[in-house]
């Protein structure tokens, strides 16, 4: 594995934790506001994040390739409106997804073919990651401006029940 593969592969690490930080982040507002299925959404948002990131982490070993941890940046955001934290979610998957494509190109350009299979199931999540949280803002959107629609799409969000990754290494 070159260089530049094992250094994006092992940002992407810290990178994945801090979207469990700033998931669980996004769950203590929503629990703040009275909001439990929208928490309990996010609380497994932050889940899902952690075991992304112990994929990475998994795979490098695997490859034989050095780990290092770094520190997790804290989330900086304050919002003044449930809206403000869906949009937020969602301009942050475009940004993982973004990472994502950055560590594949750089594995292409390689011919890292192991390192791209790897990615691939990544890349089909990245696209479900924002298909989630583009549907949720619709929903807000179509529905959390009436209480009772509000109160009925809370429900929904705290049916959701978590589901480890299927990824193989």
């Amino acid at each position: 594995m070159n260089t530049k593969v094992h250094e994006l592969l092992n940002r992407q690490i810290n990178k994945e934790f801090y979207s469990a930080y700033l998931y669980l982040d996004f769950s203590n507002y929503f629990k703040a506001a009275g909001l439990d299925g929208f928490a309990n959404w996010y609380m497994i948002q932050a889940q899902e994040e952690r075991d992304h990131a112990m994929l990475f982490y998994t795979y490098l070993q695997n490859e034989s390739m050095k780990v290092t941890l770094e520190a997790i940046d804290k989330p900086d955001k304050e919002f003044a409106a449930h809206m403000e934290v869906l949009e937020a979610g969602l301009e942050h998957e475009k940004y993982v997804t973004s990472l994502i494509n950055e560590i594949y190109g750089a594995a292409y350009e390689d011919r890292d073919f192991r390192t791209m299979q790897f990615l691939d199931w990544f890349v089909k999540e990245q696209g479900e990651e924002e298909t989630n949280a583009n549907d949720l803002i619709t929903k807000m959107e179509l529905f959390g401006g009436d209480a009772r629609g509000l109160y009925l799409l809370n429900q929904e969000l705290a049916a959701r029940v978590y589901s480890a990754p299927s990824l193989v290494l």
